[in-house]
């Protein structure tokens, strides 16, 4: 077995990341041909290829997902080959400006969730905010769009403006969907 990656997770994200008996752990091992070494002393988690490396990068991925806020099932969905995950760190738009890195947090998140469904539901990607950073998680044309978006607010760009964006955007994405379905 090779070694494809290691990451350090949050401590609260271990238990989810092994699931109710093993669970979610045993279906990232499965689906990713990997083995998972996860050390809740300090949070560190191994992913060791067992036949097809790239799977093993992807259950790295998904790993990675979770640790990141994601729900198992949501993150399970990066073994969709059209499926990616991108990470935005909020300290390069705050530095280390720990109340502003709040603001921008709530900015993406908008009032009760509203934004980040509106962006989600627009784009068909999920999206996650936990800690200093904003994860999305989509297929190819749609993550281009919800990260664009994702950007706009965090460079204090107006709601509304994001918004007019992605209705705009909708009919494109869905055009680009079929000519990737169709060719």
């Amino acid at each position: 077995m090779y070694e494809t990656g290691s990451l350090k997770i949050p401590m609260n994200r271990i238990a989810v990341v092994i699931g109710k008996n093993g669970e979610t752990k045993n279906e990232i091992e499965r689906l990713g041909q990997s083995v998972i070494d996860i050390d809740s002393k300090t949070g560190l988690v191994t992913v060791y290829q067992k036949k097809d490396a790239l799977k093993a990068l992807i259950a790295l991925n998904v790993v990675q997902a979770i640790a990141r806020g994601f729900s198992p099932e949501k993150a399970l969905t990066l073994f969709n080959e059209n499926m990616q995950l991108i990470v935005i760190s909020l300290k390069d738009f705050a530095g280390n400006n720990s109340n502003r890195i709040n603001e921008l947090r709530g900015r993406v998140i908008g009032r009760n969730g509203r934004t980040r469904q509106i962006i989600e539901e627009l784009t068909n990607t999920y999206i996650s905010v936990s800690g200093n950073t904003v994860s999305i998680i989509g297929d190819f044309i749609g993550i281009g769009y919800s990260k664009e978006a994702v950007e706009m607010l965090l460079l204090g760009r107006k709601h509304k403006t994001v918004y007019s964006y992605l209705e705009k955007s909708v009919s494109e994405i869905k055009f680009k969907r079929m000519e990737q379905t169709f060719g």
